[in-house]
């Protein structure tokens, strides 16, 4: 047996304070009530769900002069501090359920006389216990360790330590977590990075450099792949040649390669870098990694060594905080529901959770463990073994890539965990309104590929009602672009999936193509190029239209909405807007009673001018009964198509036909530079 680190004490880089509540904590333990205590009543359960969202944070704040260094703490005298946090609590359950360790030692050294350290240790539902205490007494340091088993975690559970200090300053110089582990894992892994970029230099030289400059993380790293698939180069970036210094090897060379491929998507970028991986051979992980994201390098390393230690390969992911708002947390796991085939927060998880309002301690629902379908690949950990038995991604551009991954890898014996404690900060997708825009052709037909390959029910279990339910939903709210998208996606899907990779380096040119002539795609930065509103007749008293309508009005603006679409719009609306309406008030129930709209986009930076259109709608509302009709139809046979052909179209064989326009152009390059 040899002794393996498995955690240790982290504190911010750049001592930022928007995140110091994911380090250290300064609150009060205040728990939430049981869901068991708040009963089935759904008025009390919505008042409960409203009450753990409110702030219970005092608005003190450990001061940014007390982070000594990367690990060591200073607690100012009389004060206690918790580390009972999201990057320094030990996610016990994660590791029982997972991983072959069985216990863990907690080794903290102290500084300051009278200074004292105590060792808590959660249960599922929240309720903590006090395991040990030490402290210093008179002697000016000490160090502690703590043997704490993993037996009592089954369900969920959290270790971690609270710091007092006495009459002086303490200080935590530092705090390890490790494991005694077998002979054949007391070596780490090593990881092959695949960023995929996309005009986003400044953010990705950023993160290279972030990468390459953290001393911990650098002997973990094989290669750092960079999937270079815009017209705004990496290499062009004045920030690029630090990244670059920052990942040269000492002995010459670099762990940097650059990969320049035309605009494959998201699948197509990690799917080069996932062959590249996979051929090299050198590295035991491949981990995807979006470019415009912050990261904490640390949770690289404990991915990996969590990864290394896992009784199985096991993909291993990260969470996602707001680049925006650093201490919320966008969701805590994620799954494929199965009936809707639909991507959501696991059973249980609170999403968009603000650490700076309420700390892990305080919180019920973080210390269930939560296990999950797949991770999204802002930040995921594939074992190389993974993608050399179940092949690389699909072949779809953007969307449901990594979401099928997850799930094909399940089928195939291999789990995904979202670890606690490994995360990055990015742009959280709810800043965004990607089921509107040109993106929502992929969204549609890779939803629909995805549960053609996996749905465990029959004709997909609603894929096909809830389709159609929301074409007509777009159609009456005048988003025709959305509708002709969504039906071309369906077509497409409906064509089997043999033209995958033949047109993964032309479809989005041709989706873009497509929403031209279209009203609601026609989006504008500035609002003087609108008419101004005009209305047929005032609201009704004055009424606000944004108002939230109460069930029963929604419902009867469900009835209303087809009927409208009988009459001819009036004239007026044709060349004046009716109304406008933020991003935030265009829902479904509300656009549709009018004939034309100014609508505002989530992501603020212009509008379009929404019409009714009565030909176009029957002539839609038709085609989308035809296209749904042959999907409920064609299923059983389309399901098998795809499955069979898995195995084709994610192969690195496949792959490479379709990166080969570049791969030869490379070769040509690279044999040029050689003479």
């Amino acid at each position: 047996m040899n002794t393996r680190l498995l955690q240790r004490q982290i504190l911010p880089l750049d001592r930022d304070s928007d995140v110091l509540p994911l380090y250290v904590d300064n609150q009060a333990a205040i728990l939430d009530a049981d869901k068991y205590e708040v009963g089935p009543d759904k008025t009390a359960q919505a008042l409960n769900n409203a009450q753990i969202r409110q702030s219970i944070n005092d608005g003190t704040q450990v001061h940014p002069d007390q982070l000594e260094s990367r690990t060591a703490l200073r607690v100012t005298q009389g004060d206690r501090l918790s580390l009972g946090t999201y990057f320094n609590a030990f996610p016990a359950s994660y590791w029982r359920r997972h991983t072959v360790v069985d216990d863990v030692k907690l080794t903290v050294t102290l500084k300051g006389r009278g200074a004292s350290v105590i060792v808590y240790k959660s249960m599922a539902n929240g309720r903590s216990q006090r395991v040990e205490a030490a402290d210093t007494g008179s002697n000016p340091e000490g160090t502690f360790t703590f043997d704490l088993p993993l037996k009592p975690f089954v369900d969920g559970g959290w270790y971690w330590y609270d710091v007092i200090a006495s009459d002086e300053d303490a200080v935590v110089t530092s705090a390890e977590w490790t494991a005694e582990v077998p002979d054949d894992r007391a070596e780490h892994g090593t990881v092959d990075i695949c960023v995929t970029t996309m005009n986003k230099p400044d953010f990705a030289s950023k993160l290279l450099a972030q990468m390459g400059e953290d001393e911990q993380l650098r002997p973990y790293l094989d290669t750092v792949f960079v999937m270079e698939q815009g017209t705004k180069k990496v290499v062009d970036d004045p920030e690029f040649p630090a990244a670059e210094k920052a990942l040269a090897k000492e002995n010459g060379g670099s762990l940097l390669r650059i990969i320049e491929q035309g605009n494959l998507g998201g699948s197509g970028g990690y799917a080069r870098g996932q062959l590249e991986s996979v051929r090299k051979g050198t590295a035991t992980y491949a981990l995807m990694m979006d470019d415009d994201v912050v990261c904490e390098p640390e949770g690289i390393i404990r991915a990996v060594t969590f990864g290394d230690l896992a009784k199985q390969p096991t993909i291993v992911g990260g969470h996602m905080f707001s680049l925006f708002a650093k201490s919320r947390l966008h969701t805590f796991g994620e799954i494929v529901q199965p009936w809707r085939f639909w991507w959501q927060s696991a059973p249980g998880v609170i999403g968009d959770w603000d650490f700076g309002a309420r700390n892990l301690r305080s919180t019920r629902w973080l210390h269930k463990r939560v296990d999950v379908d797949f991770n999204g690949w802002f930040m995921c950990l594939i074992p190389r073994v993974v993608i050399e038995e179940i092949g690389l991604s699909l072949p779809v551009f953007i969307k449901w890539d990594d979401s099928e991954y997850g799930l094909r890898a399940k089928e195939a014996g291999f789990p995904t965990v979202s670890f606690p404690g490994a995360a990055v900060w990015h742009v959280p997708w709810t800043d965004k309104n990607d089921a509107l825009d040109w993106q929502s052709y992929f969204h549609q037909r890779n939803r629909f590929v995805a549960a053609l390959l996996h749905s465990i029910y029959d004709d997909g279990g609603r894929m096909v009602t809830e389709s159609f339910s929301h074409q007509v939903k777009h159609l009456v709210s005048m988003q025709y672009s959305t509708v002709h998208l969504r039906h071309k996606a369906l077509l497409d899907v409906l064509a089997g999936p043999e033209k995958l990779h033949e047109t993964l380096a032309t479809q989005l040119p041709a989706v873009r193509e497509m929403t031209k002539g279209f009203a609601d795609a026609d989006l504008k930065a500035d609002r003087d190029a609108f008419p101004p509103v005009r209305r047929h007749k005032p609201p009704r008293k004055g009424k606000d239209d944004t108002e939230v309508p109460t069930n029963r009005e929604v419902k009867l603006a469900a009835l209303k909405a087809p009927l409208r679409q009988v009459l001819n719009p009036r004239k007026l609306a044709e060349e004046f807007p009716e109304a406008e309406l933020a991003a935030m008030d265009n829902q479904w129930y509300r656009i549709t009673r009018y004939d034309s709209a100014i609508v505002s986009m989530n992501d603020q930076q212009g509008a379009a001018f929404y019409r009714r259109d009565k030909k176009l709608f029957r002539q839609m509302l038709k085609d989308t009964i035809k296209v749904h009709r042959q999907l409920k139809r064609r299923w059983p046979e389309l399901a098998e198509e795809y499955r069979t052909k898995l195995p084709e179209f994610t192969s690195p064989e496949a792959w490479e036909k379709t990166f080969e326009p570049w791969t030869v152009a490379e070769e040509k390059d690279t044999d040029g530079n050689r003479s």
